[in-house]
């Protein structure tokens, strides 16, 4: 018996002693280790502004579904921090382009940030089927001149497609009045957003019940109108060696058709990559011209550019996107 109680007494101290010591090592580690909050992202509101414009239009941002409005694409694109950081870095090679044929055009230089929010800058096609930077529905595409082919689709080239954007919001802009309604109609179309005003008698984007996409659509690009012109408010952090600079190019115009673009690229002393990157439009490994019809193919200047070259750094530690010089 006395043996039983021994043996009961040794392993209840030992029990005690091995809470204790853990309780001990939990406490030292607790009081050592850095608190969560230590590591956590800080999550803050991006800043709404009191007052701004677009395209020389005044936003009533004093209304509050408009103020709540912009303030949820501010949040949603300054934390979608991939595709917003990558829209930033193409801006500087495609700004340049597209602001000199708006200005060319009489179109406002805020309706970049359309092109930014209807393709991010890239040549995508979305579900509708609609494509190139300004995301532009076959039917449109041809009714605005762009050629749509197997071996050519222009609106994936800036220059055609811009212009064409440009045709597009100047005939909205004399059909609604304005060109807050102008980039609505991009969107919606004109004959839903004129339906649309049939049906409320109302003439301003900001007052329309209209669908989700439409809904949000101006937010959106003024969202990423106040992240490009203030981008350290809206915690963005880039040097201009990081952004995508212009590549310079020659132009090369094709009369007859060219059966091997690799083989043209290859006799131009480039890459057929490198002709591919510069002319997202052509859509094939060879290229058809029909008789009295001719294209111009962009080439490097500089094949294989050394991005060094390229992207180089100035003594402003961070590049303010919304300066001008």
């Amino acid at each position: 018996m006395k043996k039983n109680v021994t043996i009961i007494t040794t392993c209840l101290l030992t029990a005690v002693l091995a809470v204790t010591g853990c309780w001990a090592i939990t406490k030292n580690n607790t009081e050592s280790d850095p608190t969560p909050n230590q590591y956590a992202n800080t999550i803050t509101a991006p800043p709404v502004p009191q007052s701004m414009t677009f395209a020389g239009e005044e936003v009533p941002l004093d209304v509050y579904w408009v103020h709540e409005a912009l303030d949820r694409e501010l949040i949603v694109n300054c934390y979608q921090h991939s595709k917003t950081l990558r829209i930033l870095k193409l801006s500087t090679r495609y700004f340049p382009t597209i602001e000199k044929i708006l200005k060319e055009e009489g179109v406002p230089d805020d309706f970049k940030y359309l092109c930014v929010a209807e393709s991010g800058l890239e040549n995508v096609t979305s579900p509708a089927n609609a494509g190139g930077y300004w995301q532009f529905i076959l039917s449109t595409a041809k009714v605005y001149g762009l050629e749509v082919s197997n071996d050519v689709d222009e609106r994936c080239h800036l220059e055609k497609s811009t212009r064409a954007a440009c045709k597009y919001l100047k005939k909205m802009k004399n059909q609604f009045g304005s060109w807050t309604m102008a980039a609505a109609g991009y969107n919606r179309g004109d004959g839903g957003l004129q339906a649309a005003v049939d049906d409320q008698q109302v003439h301003e984007y900001w007052d329309m019940w209209l669908n989700n996409e439409t809904s949000r659509y101006l937010y959106r690009i003024l969202s990423f109108k106040l992240i490009f012109e203030n981008p350290q408010e809206y915690g963005v952090k880039l040097c201009p060696s990081q952004m995508y600079h212009p590549i310079e190019t020659k132009t090369v115009t094709v009369t007859s058709t060219i059966a091997s673009l690799p083989r043209f690229a290859e006799e131009h002393h480039v890459t057929y990559r490198e002709l591919r990157n510069l002319n997202p439009w052509i859509r094939n490994n060879k290229l058809t011209v029909a008789s009295g019809k001719s294209y111009e193919i962009e080439l490097p200047k500089h094949p294989k550019s050394d991005y060094r070259d390229l992207y180089k750094d100035c003594e402003n530690p961070y590049l303010n996107l919304g300066a001008t010089e």
